[in-house]
């Protein structure tokens, strides 16, 4: 039974995909998108996070490239809000949040400017007149406070001014930042952004996590040497959990994939690590976090031995599971890849797909009823394209340029 690269399959995830799009028109509010509750309702007392506006904006990017009606109108909206309400106009950047009456946080985290240069490269490929004006100042954010050219490395968050830096550096924004990178490449062909990529990758990767049974440590400091105690009081927090994520262990294989095809896609050599952690880190989030409790579902986060750490089992960890299985199955034509990727898709029918509140939910516990340990609502539809989506797509160009070149379903019969 085959379910990659089949026209069936693809339809299905094109039904679903525009569920999810649906789904996510409801978060539009004045100031950009905001935090949707477990029926679709928008949760004003979050206010309008950065993150979640960017991410929605790259969203509807994808969308738009793909034909839908209205998603143009959402792309236009969300340029708008990083244009408005979310710009710092006095010292530069993105504030983290904004509601209708100000500023709530005015601190410029890089998690949430990578996604800014996100979602304005994707916007790019829609032909938006106001995207690339966008991305050259998301450009020149990112070159001016968040890429240490010292360290080769990029910077956690600054204060409102971009006066101090924290000492701290993250893992987590590092990988968003190779995220955007491979992006900003597509739309640019500037050699550079891959270079960046290929550097972060080395470090956290192949440098840190391989010699580490592949337990990626997401906490360094301003040396990059790893905090493996970090948040060791706080082990459920949303960004920076203490001990290992592997979650982000699975989507760090995809987004390395996606730069060894980058690099193919240029007629060079990728280095051979390159799959070959990928593959570490794919059977590594197996081994210590898929259904090590009795239960299916990935535990959230694990402590340095491999062990529990905290075992509600969020959403976007078997998203990204998915993307990556589609990911090493392309390039190594490896049937264990496909035979996991339909074990997680009958796992997120099961339990995560909600056909009566919308979209999906985000979080459940170790028996797999819905909880909000960890997260409250749905905040936002961007992880979901990666087992929607990217199935459907070679692995170069990334997924909005990919989708906008006319790629979608290139493969399938």
């Amino acid at each position: 039974m085959k379910w990659f690269n089949t026209l069936s399959h693809n339809r299905w995830l094109e039904q679903e995909t525009d569920r999810i799009f649906r789904f996510g028109e409801k978060a539009v509010v004045p100031t950009g998108f905001g935090w949707l509750g477990n029926e679709g309702q928008v949760r004003t007392e979050m206010g309008t996070h950065l993150w979640i506006t960017a991410r929605m904006l790259h969203v509807y990017a994808v969308a738009a490239a793909m034909g839908r009606p209205g998603a143009y109108r959402l792309v236009d909206h969300g340029i708008k809000a990083l244009n408005g309400a979310l710009r710092d106009r006095r010292y530069g950047g993105w504030y983290a949040c904004v509601n209708s009456e100000g500023v709530l946080d005015a601190s410029k985290q890089g998690y949430q400017h990578f996604f800014v240069l996100l979602g304005a490269a994707s916007a790019v490929t829609t032909g938006h007149p106001q995207a690339r004006p966008l991305l050259e100042e998301a450009i020149q954010v990112i070159e001016r406070y968040f890429w240490s050219d010292s360290e080769q490395m990029c910077l956690e968050s600054w204060d409102e001014a971009f006066s101090q830096t924290e000492d701290y550096r993250g893992g987590n924004a590092n990988m968003h930042a190779v995220e955007a990178f491979l992006i900003v490449y597509d739309v640019t062909h500037e050699r550079k952004w891959l270079d960046r990529a290929l550097r972060i990758a080395s470090v956290i990767i192949h440098d840190v996590a391989r010699p580490g049974a592949y337990r990626v440590n997401e906490h360094f400091d301003s040396a990059w040497n790893p905090l493996r105690d970090y948040n060791r009081d706080n082990p459920a927090h949303r960004f920076r959990a203490y001990g290992g994520t592997p979650g982000h262990w699975i989507e760090w294989g995809r987004l390395m994939l996606h730069l060894h095809a980058a690099l193919e896609a240029r007629f060079e050599t990728p280095p051979a690590w390159l799959l070959e952690d990928a593959k570490g880190l794919f059977h590594a989030t197996i081994r210590d976090a898929w259904a090590v409790d009795g239960a299916d579902g990935f535990v959230y986060s694990v402590d340095w031995d491999g062990q529990p750490v905290v075992r509600e089992r969020v959403r976007w960890p078997v998203v990204e599971a998915m993307g990556t299985a589609y990911a090493l199955y392309t390039l190594t034509g490896d049937s264990q890849y496909e035979a996991w990727y339909r074990r997680w898709w009958d796992y997120c029918i099961t339990f995560l797909m909600d056909y009566e509140g919308g979209s999906w939910w985000q979080e459940l516990d170790c028996n797999n009823q819905v909880t909000s340990k960890v997260w409250e609502g749905k905040q936002d539809i961007y992880h979901l394209l990666h087992c929607l989506v990217i199935p459907r797509l070679p692995l170069a160009p990334g997924l909005a340029p990919a989708v906008a070149a006319g790629l979608l379903d290139i493969n399938a019969k």
